[in-house]
């Protein structure tokens, strides 16, 4: 007796190779962001969304943070708005600010940090005492601060 079942081709059998891929979205980057200024002494947020972030509330655009991805690349663009506290220093400070996002970044997502853009919007008084007044335009009051918070 003859076989007669047909002759399967072994590539037909072979099973492909799962692709796996994943996305982070905008959002997620920020929060990260958020949450290593929050812990750098001597920067404030010109925005304040800190608790709106980790409360989960509107933070589709949080102010002073802008992020381009290139997923290509896996590669992210940074550019970030702070106030520096008056009395620091600017150089050293922004050099920590700035290697401390890329290694959070880099630690928690994978991404590579291509740049990151620090721009200084205003000082900050460290401790203001009552009674004193700040009358040139290049410091940030708290309040205005506060209130820049409350609106956004």
């Amino acid at each position: 007796m003859k076989d007669t079942t047909p002759m399967i081709d072994s590539r037909e059998l072979e099973i492909p190779k799962t692709v796996f891929s994943h996305d982070i979205e905008t959002r997620v980057i920020q929060t990260i962001i958020l949450n290593t200024l929050n812990k750098i002494e001597g920067v404030s947020l010109i925005g304040g969304t800190l608790i709106d972030t980790l409360l989960g509330r509107e933070v589709e655009r949080v102010k002073g943070i802008t992020v381009e991805q290139d997923n290509k690349n896996h590669a992210l663009k940074v550019k970030v708005e702070v106030n520096m506290h008056y009395g620091v220093l600017i150089p050293d400070k922004s050099d920590e600010v700035q290697s401390r996002v890329v290694e959070e970044i880099t630690r928690l997502t994978g991404f590579h940090v291509a740049s990151v853009h620090l721009v200084i919007k205003g000082l900050v008084p460290a401790e203001q005492k009552q009674g004193d007044l700040f009358s040139s335009s290049f410091l940030a009051k708290e309040e205005d601060i506060e209130e820049q918070i409350k609106v956004t």
